[in-house]
């Protein structure tokens, strides 16, 4: 019994092992590559019942996987899914199913790829090297343009001044 005097803590159920939470955001480049590959798994079910689901078998191309801005759109749009329809339910959120489907219409058009529409996948454009000095072009700028090194103005300095005069008014 001394030692419940000792220490309260000790009569309370001792909590089940924590799960695993899942990660809320997934960042691909910071998976390990067994992890990226799971989890490529799994978007890849997903994508394959989102495709089925919507009709959208001919917005998403067959190798979206194949293509980094796509998969990163894909991922977006499924761990909104995930928190909206395996997720607490949130109060104020009754129509969380329902607003999940604007963003999905949204980002059809970004899941669309013109170069593959034929089922062919065919390999995005290299990107273009910086050209020899832009970098320092870039830091010259950044302590010589007026966008940068300009005083701070708020926009709608005057009319908070008004307003404040406002109420500042005698009676």
């Amino acid at each position: 019994m001394s030692d419940a005097l000792d220490n309260p803590a000790s009569l309370w159920p001792t909590p089940p092992a924590a799960a695993k939470q899942e990660p809320q955001r997934w960042v691909w480049a910071a998976m390990d590559p067994p992890e990226r590959r799971a989890r490529m798994r799994e978007l890849a079910i997903w994508v394959d019942w989102l495709r089925r689901t919507f009709e959208l078998h001919n917005n998403i191309p067959p190798c979206w996987y194949r293509h980094p801005p796509v998969v990163e759109h894909l991922t977006a749009l499924y761990a909104g899914w995930l928190r909206t329809y395996a997720g607490e339910q949130a109060a104020g959120r009754e129509l969380a199913e329902a607003d999940w489907i604007n963003p999905l219409h949204n980002f059809t058009p970004r899941l669309q790829l013109a170069a593959c529409a034929s089922g062919r996948h065919q390999d995005p454009p290299p990107l273009v090297p910086p050209s020899l000095g832009a970098a320092e072009a870039f830091e010259v700028y950044l302590v010589t343009a007026d966008t940068t090194t300009a005083a701070a103005a708020h926009p709608a300095a005057a009319e908070l001044a008004r307003r404040t005069a406002e109420l500042d008014a005698p009676l």
